[in-house]
């Protein structure tokens, strides 16, 4: 990667006229107030933020003086996707005086913005996380199955249906997409893999329902690895020892045993730790989310390396105090086990009574996940007492 090269980062919001009575778009607010230079990796960046224009003409300027930069270029669109209201179904991106009837002459098509990547020489970056409302979700959903949205261009993001109610914080997926960006990637080189940013914010993010995810192409060196630089400038110090993750509690709410404690990479679970019990929740799943990735790439998925990576990621939800998501990673643990090992194994037992704890305090959420722990209940012979639990509180809940 050439670091004395100059790059762009373009921040492009497709909100339309707030003067109707819509608030400030937060997703935008948030990519803007991230210090987006810093994103890309180049040794220095122009940072363009075009805040609900007016005008496919004026966009379409920006996003050609964007193209002419010899380094990276990252462009970040946010907000909303409209379709005419009358003639066409093709895709654009509101600006600050679209509505349905007019999208058509004062949006941006979205091929428009398409080609003028297109034209970009050096390693290019799309990313999106859009909206669309009912009307315009057909054409949408259509046009990202079949290519349109994505043509040509490496990008990566989601496109989900309007919420009910505006948004007072940023997207799921950015929030998720600016923490993978902000933690990196610790056994990686100076540039990021954007697909792995992506698959780690899809991962994260609690998407809506009907969420159409975006990827496409491989966009060369574009985002920097902060890892990279963070290794790069620490001095060389002995490692010091690797501790095991916190004991969770059994159904009974009695300590069992720690799960075995991970191969040292790079003190990965000390830091990861201290994150969780410092409260930066996210940036802890994020970074057990991308060592995982990683043993998952060397190991593969049945692995032992790749089961206690889940492990870890299981505690992480069960400290932020999602008690669902911890009991959906502890049952994946205990299968992981199961099918290694056997029901024998003590350490799949254990983890199968991690997750029933947390499902005892998944709330309304538990019914939907008494089947799925039921039947790992009923691979582990002798333990008929924790299967009646189960059964007993899906009848309840139920009948």
């Amino acid at each position: 990667m050439d670091h004395v090269t100059h790059g762009c980062v373009l921040l492009l919001d497709g909100t339309p006229d707030r003067r109707r009575g819509l608030l400030p778009n937060p997703t935008a607010h948030a990519v803007a107030g991230a210090r987006p230079r810093g994103f890309l990796a180049a040794g220095t960046a122009d940072v363009v933020q075009l805040p609900a224009m007016a005008g496919p003409q004026s966009v379409l300027v920006h996003l050609r003086d964007a193209a002419t930069v010899p380094g990276p270029l990252l462009v970040w669109v946010t907000g909303h996707l409209m379709v005419p209201a009358r003639k066409g179904q093709e895709v654009h991106l509101a600006l600050r005086e679209s509505t349905p009837a007019t999208v058509r002459y004062n949006g941006l098509p979205w091929e428009w913005l398409l080609r003028a990547l297109r034209e970009h020489a050096g390693p290019t970056l799309l990313v999106v996380d859009a909206e669309a409302d009912d009307r315009a979700w057909p054409a949408v959903a259509a046009a990202a199955q079949d290519g349109r949205l994505t043509a040509d261009v490496p990008v990566c993001g989601v496109v989900t249906p309007s919420p009910e109610r505006p948004l007072v914080e940023a997207g799921p997926y950015t929030r998720a997409f600016l923490t993978a960006l902000s933690v990196g990637n610790p056994a990686g080189g100076p540039a990021l893999d954007p697909a792995l940013v992506h698959q780690l914010a899809l991962g994260q993010a609690a998407l809506p329902d009907r969420a159409l995810a975006l990827q496409r192409g491989a966009a060369g060196d574009v985002l920097a690895n902060p890892a990279y630089a963070r290794a790069s400038a620490a001095p060389a110090v002995p490692p010091e020892p690797v501790a095991p993750p916190p004991p969770s509690a059994s159904a009974a709410g009695e300590p069992v045993r720690d799960a075995v404690p991970l191969a040292r990479e790079e003190d990965a679970l000390p830091r990861i730790l201290a994150a969780a019990n410092a409260g930066r929740h996210n940036e802890a799943a994020a970074m057990a989310a991308a060592w995982e990735q990683q043993v998952l790439r060397r190991h593969g998925p049945q692995s032992a390396e790749a089961g206690l990576w889940i492990e870890v990621r299981a505690d992480l939800a069960r400290l932020a105090g999602d008690h669902p998501r911890a009991a959906e990673l502890w049952m994946s643990a205990a299968a992981n086990r199961l099918a290694r090992s056997g029901p024998s194994d003590r350490e799949a037992v254990a983890a199968l009574k991690r997750a029933h704890y947390c499902w005892q305090h998944s709330g309304e959420r538990a019914p939907q996940l008494a089947p799925a722990l039921l039947a790992l209940w009923e691979q582990v012979p002798g333990n008929p007492d924790a299967a009646a639990d189960v059964r007993a509180r899906l009848a309840a809940a139920t009948g």
